[in-house]
Protein backbone atom coordinates (compact mmCIF):
# COMPACT_ATOMS: atom_id res chain seq x y z
CA UNK A 1 0.00 0.00 0.00
CA UNK A 2 1.08 3.57 -1.22
CA UNK A 3 1.88 5.21 2.03
CA UNK A 4 1.28 9.30 1.61
CA UNK A 5 1.22 12.41 3.71
CA UNK A 6 -0.78 16.04 3.32
CA UNK A 7 1.69 18.85 5.30
CA UNK A 8 -0.07 21.85 5.56
CA UNK A 9 1.36 25.21 6.41
CA UNK A 10 0.31 28.50 7.97
CA UNK A 11 -3.28 28.97 8.36
CA UNK A 12 -4.55 26.28 6.76
CA UNK A 13 -6.60 24.88 9.50
CA UNK A 14 -8.96 28.08 8.68
CA UNK A 15 -10.23 26.31 5.50
CA UNK A 16 -13.90 26.63 5.29
CA UNK A 17 -13.68 30.18 7.43
CA UNK A 18 -11.06 32.06 5.72
CA UNK A 19 -11.44 33.71 2.67
CA UNK A 20 -13.95 31.44 1.17
CA UNK A 21 -13.63 33.30 -2.17
CA UNK A 22 -10.40 32.37 -2.00
CA UNK A 23 -10.19 28.91 -0.65
CA UNK A 24 -13.54 27.76 -0.71
CA UNK A 25 -16.12 26.59 1.92
CA UNK A 26 -15.03 23.14 2.67
CA UNK A 27 -12.64 22.47 5.43
CA UNK A 28 -9.97 20.96 5.51
CA UNK A 29 -10.86 17.53 7.62
CA UNK A 30 -14.18 17.07 5.01
CA UNK A 31 -12.37 17.27 2.52
CA UNK A 32 -9.54 14.65 3.74
CA UNK A 33 -12.36 12.40 4.61
CA UNK A 34 -13.47 12.38 1.13
CA UNK A 35 -10.42 11.61 -0.50
CA UNK A 36 -9.42 8.87 2.31
CA UNK A 37 -12.71 7.33 0.99
CA UNK A 38 -12.02 7.86 -2.53
CA UNK A 39 -8.42 6.59 -2.12
CA UNK A 40 -9.26 3.72 0.12
CA UNK A 41 -6.45 1.54 -1.34
CA UNK A 42 -3.40 3.97 -0.12
CA UNK A 43 -2.65 5.67 3.14
CA UNK A 44 -3.30 9.28 3.39
CA UNK A 45 -1.97 11.27 6.66
CA UNK A 46 -2.42 14.72 7.41
CA UNK A 47 -0.28 17.21 9.41
CA UNK A 48 -0.55 20.97 9.69
CA UNK A 49 1.26 23.49 11.55
CA UNK A 50 1.55 27.24 11.81
CA UNK A 51 5.05 26.96 12.83
CA UNK A 52 8.11 26.78 10.17
CA UNK A 53 10.36 24.61 12.62
CA UNK A 54 7.66 22.28 13.29
CA UNK A 55 6.80 21.51 9.24
CA UNK A 56 10.65 21.21 8.83
CA UNK A 57 10.80 18.44 11.79
CA UNK A 58 7.81 16.50 9.77
CA UNK A 59 9.43 16.83 6.41
CA UNK A 60 12.55 15.02 8.13
CA UNK A 61 10.82 12.26 9.75
CA UNK A 62 9.04 11.19 6.71
CA UNK A 63 10.91 11.92 4.08
CA UNK A 64 12.91 8.80 3.93
CA UNK A 65 10.16 6.62 4.69
CA UNK A 66 7.11 7.56 2.76
CA UNK A 67 5.78 6.63 -0.64
CA UNK A 68 5.12 10.66 -1.47
CA UNK A 69 4.81 14.04 0.55
CA UNK A 70 2.35 16.52 -0.74
CA UNK A 71 2.97 20.02 0.54
CA UNK A 72 1.22 22.81 1.12
CA UNK A 73 3.96 25.38 2.79
CA UNK A 74 1.40 28.26 2.09
CA UNK A 75 3.11 31.73 3.00
CA UNK A 76 6.07 29.80 3.58
CA UNK A 77 6.87 28.63 0.23
CA UNK A 78 7.63 32.00 -0.69
CA UNK A 79 9.68 32.84 2.57
CA UNK A 80 11.59 30.11 3.65
CA UNK A 81 14.62 29.01 2.48
CA UNK A 82 14.97 26.14 5.11
CA UNK A 83 11.42 24.40 4.07
CA UNK A 84 13.23 24.55 0.89
CA UNK A 85 16.43 23.35 1.96
CA UNK A 86 14.70 20.28 4.04
CA UNK A 87 12.88 19.60 0.85
CA UNK A 88 15.91 19.12 -1.25
CA UNK A 89 18.02 17.09 1.76
CA UNK A 90 15.28 14.68 1.82
CA UNK A 91 14.55 11.21 -0.43
CA UNK A 92 10.62 10.91 -0.55
CA UNK A 93 9.56 12.96 -3.59
CA UNK A 94 7.89 16.15 -2.47
CA UNK A 95 4.63 17.70 -5.11
CA UNK A 96 4.17 21.09 -4.05
CA UNK A 97 0.15 22.27 -3.99
CA UNK A 98 -1.76 25.43 -3.61
CA UNK A 99 -4.98 26.18 -3.49
CA UNK A 100 -5.12 29.72 -4.84
CA UNK A 101 -3.48 30.80 -8.36
CA UNK A 102 -0.36 32.17 -6.92
CA UNK A 103 0.62 33.61 -10.11
CA UNK A 104 -2.78 35.53 -10.07
CA UNK A 105 -1.69 37.28 -6.38
CA UNK A 106 0.62 39.54 -5.19
CA UNK A 107 4.31 39.27 -6.70
CA UNK A 108 5.85 38.11 -3.81
CA UNK A 109 3.96 34.65 -3.92
CA UNK A 110 5.45 34.04 -7.95
CA UNK A 111 9.04 33.06 -5.65
CA UNK A 112 8.98 29.61 -4.13
CA UNK A 113 11.79 27.89 -2.34
CA UNK A 114 10.40 24.58 -2.49
CA UNK A 115 9.59 24.32 -6.06
CA UNK A 116 13.26 24.09 -7.44
CA UNK A 117 13.38 20.75 -5.27
CA UNK A 118 9.88 19.09 -6.00
CA UNK A 119 8.56 16.96 -8.37
CA UNK A 120 5.83 18.86 -9.27
CA UNK A 121 3.69 22.06 -8.69
CA UNK A 122 0.17 22.31 -8.78
CA UNK A 123 -1.93 25.93 -7.96
CA UNK A 124 -4.69 27.10 -8.68
CA UNK A 125 -7.50 23.93 -8.55
CA UNK A 126 -9.01 24.56 -5.35
CA UNK A 127 -9.04 21.78 -3.24
CA UNK A 128 -8.50 19.04 -5.83
CA UNK A 129 -4.94 20.76 -6.18
CA UNK A 130 -4.59 18.08 -3.58
CA UNK A 131 -6.26 15.12 -5.47
CA UNK A 132 -4.19 16.37 -8.44
CA UNK A 133 -1.07 15.82 -6.63
CA UNK A 134 -2.45 12.08 -5.37
CA UNK A 135 -2.81 11.72 -8.79
CA UNK A 136 0.64 12.04 -9.39
CA UNK A 137 2.12 9.67 -7.21
CA UNK A 138 -0.56 6.51 -8.63
CA UNK A 139 1.21 7.05 -11.89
Amino acid sequence: MKKLIIINGPNLNLLGKREPEIYGSLSFTEFLEAIKVKYDDISIEHFQSNVEGELINKLQEVGFEYDGIILNAAAYTHTSVGIGDTVAAIQTPVVEVHISNTFDREDFRHQSYVAPHAKGIIVGFGLQSYELAIQSFLK
